[in-house]
């Protein structure tokens, strides 16, 4: 059995990592701010009441969970706001910023002491923070923060080598789910894809920027 803990769990990508891994008999340590009732229903420890943007609430999980062991950090909250050039919101940016780039961060160098040798880091970034691959402009804050979570994961990846700890950069393609108006693919195949990705991550590979589906996606 894996232990797995995943951010940003009461719905979407984070509740179907739930469902997922728990039909596979994986421990699932799911954080959230507040648990959806399909969420309650998993059956999985729930740690609720968790704010990943603020220090004070990431020491509080980093508590409780003292004396766990994390195999699998799967970093996946985050949020999306559209601003465009014409109305650019400073706050919104910043808020993205916050919640995409910083708090995976945070998280992780709070969790860091319960991950042992052999464990791995996910962080779910998104091709719209490729650079290469920006052909639209738009989304400043969401684009933006992306970007810079990648980059977060490829320090960390350098960083945490030493350790035998590998770091994914995931982008789980365009899913189904309230961040994105409900177009694309469904949660379950994002999410079988993304587990195929986690279970091939080691040293070798580690800090590589991944398609779901395989793909090596441009910096």
């Amino acid at each position: 059995m894996v232990n797995y803990l995943i951010t940003g769990t009461n719905r979407g990508i984070g509740l179907e990592y739930c469902k997922q891994l728990k039909a596979k008999g994986e421990r699932v340590i799911a954080v959230c701010r507040e648990p959806s009732a399909e969420l309650k229903s998993l059956d999985v420890q729930i740690e609720s009441g968790i704010d990943v943007t603020s220090d004070a609430s990431v020491a509080e999980l980093a508590k409780r969970l003292q004396g766990t062991s994390i195999d699998v950090l799967i970093n996946n909250a985050g949020i999306i706001e559209a601003n465009s050039l014409d109305d650019l919101d400073f706050e919104s940016l910043e808020r993205q910023f916050r919640v995409n780039a910083v708090a995976p961060l945070r998280v992780t160098k709070a969790l860091l002491p319960l991950i042992p040798e052999g464990g791995k880091v996910i962080l779910m970034t998104s091709r719209m923070g490729s650079i290469e691959d920006n052909s639209s402009g738009g989304f400043y804050g969401y684009r933006m923060s992306k970007t810079a979570l990648s980059m977060a994961g490829k320090s960390l990846s350098e960083d945490l080598k030493p350790r035998k700890i590998a770091v994914g950069i995931l982008h789980p393609g365009m899913v189904q789910t309230r961040m994105t108006g409900f177009s694309g693919i469904t949660t379950s195949e994002s999410v079988e894809g993304l587990l195929q990705r986690i279970e091939e991550l080691n040293l070798s590979n580690s800090g590589t920027f991944w398609h779901a589906k395989g793909e090596v996606l441009p910096w």
